[in-house]
């Protein structure tokens, strides 16, 4: 039991050490820069419903061979699209029994998404090379893991990252920027998709609303779509926010619009 005390008064002295921190200005700019959204030459369409669910994409979906889709939800109306547009759905979540009713016919796998695999994880690389059936084309990845995507994407082989023409990810806790861990977590995971991918468009989650760090107002919770480097025809700054075809998830709660830091 001593050494069990010893331990975790270690880790509250680590944590506190860490909540004492604030992240400076400047590197906490260095992720909006990351971030910047992007005109690549090809419009945005929306796929999905109206609120939670649904998600602006560029139009780029000719050719696409499948979407993997890790964390399932009461209804998976963005699948239903890409179904309705020749585009298989792979899905997966160790938290539900199985799709959605109205998705029976699309793959899943009672998994988690994660860094390793084992009974309840999978790897994204494991899950895709269970599917031989997609090893020709580009993919599309849509992936809302409440948090997990940090270290999903850490240990996502570049070459297989490649082979996806489209994200989709909804990033958690970006409150947490805040905090010298947050930020390098959330740094370390926008770098490493800025090599191959540009962003085309930032949505706040409302659910979650916006959170102030200093003079910044920070999504807490951000829809970020990229578009893969070499799919992109022209670079060029948007600064239409919100767009058109931008919904609330969560209707009945406050709108949360991309602050201007973000875009401006």
């Amino acid at each position: 039991m001593g050494v069990v005390r010893h331990y975790v008064a270690a880790v509250a002295a680590h944590c506190n050490y860490f909540a004492s921190r604030r992240t400076s200005y400047k590197h906490i700019q260095a992720v909006i820069e990351l971030l910047r959204s992007m005109d690549t030459g090809r419009p945005l369409i929306r796929l999905g419903g109206a609120g939670d669910g649904g998600y602006l994409i560029p139009d780029d979906l000719q050719g696409i061979r499948a979407c993997f889709s890790p964390g399932v939800a009461a209804q998976a109306t963005f699948e239903k699209e890409l179904q309705h547009r020749g585009i298989s759905s792979y899905l997966a979540d160790y938290s539900v029994l199985g799709p959605p009713p109205d998705c029976a016919s699309m793959s899943f796998e009672k998994k988690f998404l994660g860094a390793y695999d084992s009974d309840i994880f999978t790897t994204l690389a494991s899950w895709v090379g269970r599917h031989p059936e997609t090893a020709e084309g580009d993919l599309l990845l849509q992936m809302d893991v409440e948090g997990a995507e940090y270290e999903i994407i850490a240990n996502i082989d570049p070459v297989l990252l490649r082979r996806f023409r489209i994200l989709v990810i909804e990033f958690h806790d970006f409150e947490c920027l805040a905090q010298p861990f947050g930020y390098r977590r959330i740094f370390e995971a926008l770098t490493k998709l800025s090599h191959d991918f540009v962003p085309v468009h930032l949505h706040p989650n409302n659910y979650a609303g916006i959170a102030h760090i200093g003079p910044l107002r920070v999504p807490r919770m951000l829809e970020i779509s990229y578009l893969r480097r070499d799919r992109c025809s022209t670079l060029t700054p948007r600064q239409n926010f919100p767009h058109p075809e931008d919904r609330d998830n969560v209707p009945n709660k406050p709108s949360a619009p991309l602050p201007r830091q973000w875009f401006s």
